[in-house]
């Protein structure tokens, strides 16, 4: 994900009242002693929850956004070397079509200086009639070549023309997609900027009951997961490049999180799984909505260590199952990569990168 942002809290406003007191004749009355200094309004429980949750829906915004921007970036790439080859096949189609345009007006100077006669005066003509049955047979050979030579060289001029339609159109295609990165970004920083700016305007104490409620929230999310009896029957098998993808993930705890980041010094959600299986010399999508696309589906009973978690409905979160009912994941901006527990968030199910 990234820089981006977005939220408030409306914090309580105290009212200062100065009362003005009239001297009256009457009895004395003791010095009530200094006026209490005021005390800052305290949030509440309630209206911080309401806190926790903007900024979940913030973060997530972010999250989606950063898988488009992900998507439009890896398919970016994609278009830039097809844009390349084709100029490639443009510049060795042109010289290919300048040769045998070169080949052909050389053969058509040849026939222009051999013309003239029909061929039937100039046998009657030759003094030698074998000599020139044997030279109209290699003419009519060159004819055949001449033809041959036209029908190469239209097939050319249609192979340039196919690739420079094309090539326009791998560049329009890049160009959308460029501009749908650089959307993707702004939205990712008006998200993140806006969930920055909510926590900022937080006191101190009220950012460390924030984070009390969140974990209370992680862990009776959790604790319901575990009690549904999902992991009852999982053996935790695994295997050896699941392993070594394992290794790599959790090897890079404490490294923070970077919208569209996938190592080494920093990571998002996908960079992080990608990275990891990668290091474990298997491939798979770069994004999270294209992990849980494309990648072997595995019903949650049957997970095992190096299995990717995905999470919620749009498939915008990964984590990778290290085993115990345990994820690691790369959370959001401001955190870093940590472990938590696989249900603390709304599973969409599991893929298994190995096939």
């Amino acid at each position: 994900m990234g820089p981006g942002k977005r939220g408030l809290i409306t914090a309580a406003v105290a009212v200062a009242c100065a009362a003005t007191v009239l001297a009256v004749p009457g009895p004395a009355f003791a010095d009530p002693g200094p006026t209490p200094a005021p005390t800052a309004a305290v949030t509440p429980d309630r209206d911080l929850e309401a806190v926790r949750e903007t900024l979940d829906r913030l973060y997530r915004e972010a999250a989606a956004a950063t898988d488009r921007y992900n998507a439009a970036e890896e398919r970016a790439e994609e278009q830039s070397a097809q844009v390349v080859e084709l100029a490639e096949k443009i510049v060795e189609g042109r010289e290919k079509l300048d040769d045998l345009e070169r080949r052909a007006a050389a053969a058509a100077r040849s026939q222009y200086r051999t013309g003239g006669l029909p061929d039937e005066a100039k046998l009657l003509l030759s003094d030698d009639p074998a000599g020139f049955l044997d030279g109209a047979g290699r003419v009519l050979q060159g004819q055949r070549a001449a033809k041959g030579l036209i029908g190469e060289t239209r097939r050319a001029q249609e192979s340039l023309e196919g690739y420079a339609a094309d090539a326009s159109a791998r560049w329009k295609e890049l160009e959308a997609n460029r501009e749908a990165k650089a959307a993707a970004q702004r939205r990712i920083e008006k998200r993140v900027a806006a969930a920055e700016k909510l926590e900022a305007e937080l006191a101190r104490e009220e950012k460390e009951r924030l984070a009390r409620l969140e974990r209370e929230a992680a862990e009776r999310a959790q604790s319901a997961w575990l009690d549904s009896g999902v992991l009852d029957d999982a053996d935790g098998a695994t295997t050896e490049q699941a392993e070594q993808a394992v290794e790599y993930a959790t090897a890079q705890i404490g490294k923070p999180y970077v919208w569209g980041a996938e190592g080494p010094k920093s990571f998002d959600c996908s960079g992080l799984t990608s990275r990891a299986w990668a290091a474990a010399g298997h491939g798979i999508p770069r994004t999270s909505q294209e992990q849980w696309r494309r990648l072997r589906h595995v019903a949650t009973e049957d997970i095992r260590p190096g299995d990717l978690v995905v999470y919620f409905e749009d498939a915008s979160h990964v984590g990778m199952y290290v085993g115990d009912g345990k994820v690691v994941h790369a959370p959001r901006p401001g955190r870093s990569v940590t472990i938590t527990g696989a249900g603390t968030m709304p599973i969409l199910g599991v893929v298994r990168p190995e096939a």
